[in-house]
């Protein structure tokens, strides 16, 4: 602090002419002659939280864009949730839990009928989880086989996706039945597998669908995704639905100055 900014006080220390607060402390007795040193009064402590809260927002800010293949996805939290899925508290708690649950390479298996909030639900983890510190990432297993296809070291890639604290894999059954597809695919679920490390998978296959799997290609991922993902039902709404619904209702009052629209589109 510079000295136009203190003053001398009666204890002898300089002060802070905005708080107060004494900027220096002084040893009784000196140590290898050195009197004393400087300390943060209020005011400067202050502006310290503030530029590590802007840091540890722009680091935050830096991990969402590394998480999430969109922005929109930063949006897709907790706060934001509007409470009509009632398996969002299975997210909570696993969040909550989320030392444990690391520890122990543990994660979910989201499955249901297509625009239930499965990919919603994985997300508000995500980026509950990027507060806390945490090192995620959401993809989808047809962007994962395509980054395969195209990359030149698929050791490499694949190591990259087990550096995450927790890897999210959106649309498990989407992927082309072929041997190459499945062969990839095994590899990056093995290596998550070996690692110890985390996963939430969602999927639009029923559990039936996932467990009694004869085709030994499918068999050995999903036996894999089985043994260390909690499978989790989300299929009690079609939220996708309502969201086209609530497009049309505000379509309708926009053109129609406010008034609801009685029109049909389809």
């Amino acid at each position: 602090m510079e000295k136009k900014n203190t003053y001398l006080g009666n204890d002898g220390l300089l002060h802070c002419t905005v708080c107060n607060e004494a900027v220096e402390v002084k040893f009784d007795v000196p140590v290898m002659g050195i009197t004393g040193h400087g300390r943060m009064c209020k005011c400067q402590r202050e502006l310290q939280k503030q530029i590590e809260e802007r840091q540890r927002q722009q680091e935050e800010h830096i991990k969402r864009d590394r998480c999430f293949p969109s922005c929109i996805q930063h949006e897709w939290t907790f706060e934001n949730d509007n409470g009509r899925n009632s398996k969002m508290q299975v997210a909570k708690k696993y969040v909550a839990n989320w030392n444990e649950m690391k520890k122990n390479g543990l994660g979910l298996l989201l499955w249901g009928s297509v625009g239930s909030g499965k990919s919603y639900m994985a997300a508000c983890v995500a980026n509950e989880l990027i507060k806390q510190g945490a090192d995620v990432k959401m993809t989808n297993f047809a962007t994962v086989l395509n980054d395969l296809f195209n990359c030149e070291d698929k050791n490499e890639y694949i190591r990259s996706l087990c550096r995450y604290s927790l890897l999210i894999l959106d649309d498990l059954g989407i992927e082309r039945n072929t041997e190459y597809s499945l062969e990839n695919l095994f590899n990056v679920i093995d290596a998550r597998y070996v690692s110890g490390k985390a996963m939430i998978i969602t999927t639009n296959l029923n559990l039936e669908e996932l467990k009694n799997q004869k085709q030994l290609s499918l068999k050995r991922i999903y036996d894999r995704v089985l043994e260390r993902c909690i499978p989790v039902c989300v299929s009690e709404n079609d939220f996708r639905k309502d969201n086209r619904v609530e497009a049309k209702v505000k379509f309708g009052k926009i053109i129609n100055g406010g008034k609801m629209d009685e029109e049909k589109y389809e």
